[in-house]
């Protein structure tokens, strides 16, 4: 088989780690949603995620100051407020209301759960020191919640330039984790 180049630009078309994720935020009595794909866990106990979020999106402000949001996991269904999410900016829209989307009270953390996605990651930030220089936030999620009628969600991953890949197939193999 022959291999060709590939540009290492488009690396991270390759790599993307996980689901695309809804990011909630709130500051000065206003909650915001940012699409975000760059994630990562990095421990298990306590639950820990690396995410990057560059320094120039609204959110990225509002976390570096607040050191808490929410990891929301939309499925295929939302696909569309998601995009929606990524190409506006909540500097001046209420992306709720834009996207008709819930916003529900967490218990951890000011910023709230999206009510519509599959699960619910209330997070703390439990390391800055990346952020200068890396914009990468260590999260640790304090608090989890799913929503226990999707048995089988079927998330999006983002393989850049506006093209998702849908997860939906599961397979069962044999493994030793627990």
């Amino acid at each position: 088989m022959a291999k060709k180049p590939f540009p290492l630009s488009k690396v991270y078309r390759l790599l993307e780690p996980g689901p695309v994720v809804l990011l909630t935020t709130f500051s000065k009595g206003r909650a915001n949603i940012m699409t975000m794909s760059w994630h990562t866990m990095l421990e298990f106990e306590p639950p820990l995620v690396g995410c990057v979020i560059s320094n120039r999106n609204f959110s990225f402000g509002i976390l570096k100051a607040t050191k808490e949001c929410v990891i929301n996991i939309p499925t295929v269904e939302l696909a569309k407020q998601v995009v929606g999410c990524g190409n506006c900016s909540g500097r001046k829209i209420d992306k709720f209301r834009k996207f008709s989307l819930t916003p529900m009270t967490a218990s951890c953390v000011k910023p709230p759960l999206i009510v519509e996605c599959h699960a619910n990651l209330e997070c703390k930030i439990a390391d800055g020191r990346m952020v200068s220089k890396y914009n990468l936030f260590v999260l640790e999620v304090v608090k989890a919640w799913i929503d226990p009628l999707q048995k089988h969600p079927r998330t999006i991953h983002h393989q850049g330039k506006g093209t998702f890949m849908v997860a939906g197939e599961t397979m069962r193999l044999p493994s030793r984790m627990k």
